[in-house]
């Protein structure tokens, strides 16, 4: 397994390199800005990017996701619900991406956005269990994604609900590798750490640990952050709508 975390700061997001060094299979997720610090990272690590994945069409920033399928060859991969002005691969809840050794199953996870993934991350030369999960933004260090683009905020804040409940069956040791970190409009209370686990996130993270689901919305559609100034032109243009 290699694992590379890309911090950064302007906007305030993180994205992942990841993969079989043994098999040279590569994904990236969530990529923002420049895409040579992608391209490098695989090419010293001697892997070939294969997939692309955006965990959701972002509102915060415009995604470097087809920019960079495109000057590697990779698919460019959304979840199959995502709506979209473009080819894509389009993924099912449940489906495998496989990269050699390393295995990544698509799980739907609604309520930042309703084509929200997020990938559960296998290394079988270590484990046939998980080994961590990179959650975009529906679970961050502290806090949860705040809702948008449903029929109304009560809407998302019970879709994510769903979401949650579904993050909550995996075991606690699984790590929480985040799509942003403190200083992002995409949640409220977030850490500046950048990781995490099920465990810890279950014990001290408000938000995740609220079971009552009508007290969850309540919760969720409270003091929700304003979006970002130009969110809707990012998530057209993320979305490949004509100007």
């Amino acid at each position: 397994m290699i694992l590379r975390q890309f911090l950064h700061t302007d906007p305030v997001a993180a994205s992942y390199l990841f993969g079989c060094g043994g098999k040279a299979s590569a994904a990236v997720v969530d990529p923002v800005g420049d895409i040579a610090p992608y391209v490098e990272a695989a090419r010293a690590t001697g892997m070939r990017i294969l997939y692309v994945v955006d965990t959701h069409i972002h509102a915060d920033h415009i995604s470097a996701g087809r920019k960079l399928a495109e000057a590697t060859g990779a698919e460019y991969v959304l979840f199959e619900g995502a709506e979209a002005g473009f080819p894509f691969r389009r993924v099912k809840d449940g489906e495998v991406l496989e990269l050699g050794n390393v295995t990544a199953t698509v799980m739907h996870t609604p309520g930042h956005t309703p084509e929200h993934l997020s990938l559960l991350v296998t290394d079988r030369t270590r484990s046939a269990e998980p080994w961590f999960v990179l959650t975009g933004h529906t679970l961050m260090v502290g806090d949860l994604g705040r809702t948008e683009l449903a029929s109304s905020a009560e809407d998302g804040a019970r879709a994510l609900y769903a979401s949650v409940r579904r993050l909550k069956e995996l075991p606690d040791h699984i790590e929480v590798l985040p799509g942003a970190y403190s200083g992002s409009v995409c949640g409220r209370s977030l850490s500046g750490k950048p990781t995490s686990t099920i465990g810890f996130e279950r014990r001290f993270n408000k938000a995740f640990r609220i079971e009552d689901e009508n007290q969850f919305v309540t919760a969720m559609t409270a003091d929700i952050p304003p979006p970002p100034p130009d969110a809707a032109r990012n998530r057209a243009a993320n979305a490949g709508a004509k100007s």
